[in-house]
């Protein structure tokens, strides 16, 4: 199976976690383009979405589906969203598309975190994909200056020769050279930077539910308490 397929196949299984009414939440990336395409296709009976990017937004509503702001939602019964990296113990790095504040305060706010991926993005250790900082403007070489006290290497996110501009109007540091083994402690250390908005680790509030597609099918793993 290419992967796109063993996106679809997790995408698909999400759906099963999905309940007539809910007002639910919904990521940002290509694995969660495959999962809005699903709740398209079976026309689920969803009341609301609250998105974590105006991309996601954009799609949800093409597809005929109501999204409502987060203060209006109150708690959400789901969120789903991929990975960038996970582990066995369900940390992430997530932020690859440049919406990890938002993908952030959505997971915080839902009951259960379901994570859709495809068996490549499954890691023992994380740190090979670079990790994303959304940092306000004004700070980020002195954001940068920090993170490489902490061992990492920061680049600029830029495209076309110009800053990628994050949803909140915010730019993105992406922090290379760093093997992450105690994610929840980094996670809280980058937190503490002036000037970092959020941190691509999810580690803190790590997913619930992972469904992890390969050729041998969708594995299921929960978190351990």
């Amino acid at each position: 199976m290419d992967q796109n397929a063993l996106k679809l196949a997790a995408a698909k299984l999400a759906l099963d976690y999905v309940e007539d009414s809910a007002i639910i939440g919904v990521g940002t990336g290509s694995t969660i383009n495959f999962f809005i395409a699903e709740l398209i296709r079976t026309q689920a009976r969803i009341k609301a979405a609250v998105s974590s990017s105006v991309a996601s937004s954009d799609l949800l509503r093409a597809g005929g589906f109501d999204v409502i702001e987060l203060n209006d939602a109150g708690p959400l019964s789901i969120y789903v969203d991929g990975a960038d990296e996970i582990t066995r113990d369900l940390a992430m790095i997530k932020g690859g598309g440049a919406a990890l504040t938002r993908e952030k305060i959505v997971a915080a706010a839902s009951e259960k975190f379901i994570c859709i991926a495809d068996e490549s993005k499954r890691v023992d250790v994380l740190g090979k994909f670079a990790l994303p900082i959304e940092v306000i403007p004004m700070a980020r070489s002195f954001v940068a200056r920090e993170l490489v006290k902490l061992g990492g290497h920061p680049e600029w996110r830029m495209r076309e020769g110009k800053a990628v501009v994050t949803d909140n109007g915010n730019w993105i540091l992406d922090v290379r050279g760093m093997t992450i083994t105690n994610p929840v402690e980094l996670e809280t250390t980058i937190n503490q930077i002036a000037g970092v908005v959020a941190n691509g680790l999810f580690a803190r509030r790590g997913a619930d539910v992972l469904l992890l597609a390969s050729k041998n099918g969708v594995e299921c793993i929960l978190r351990t308490p």
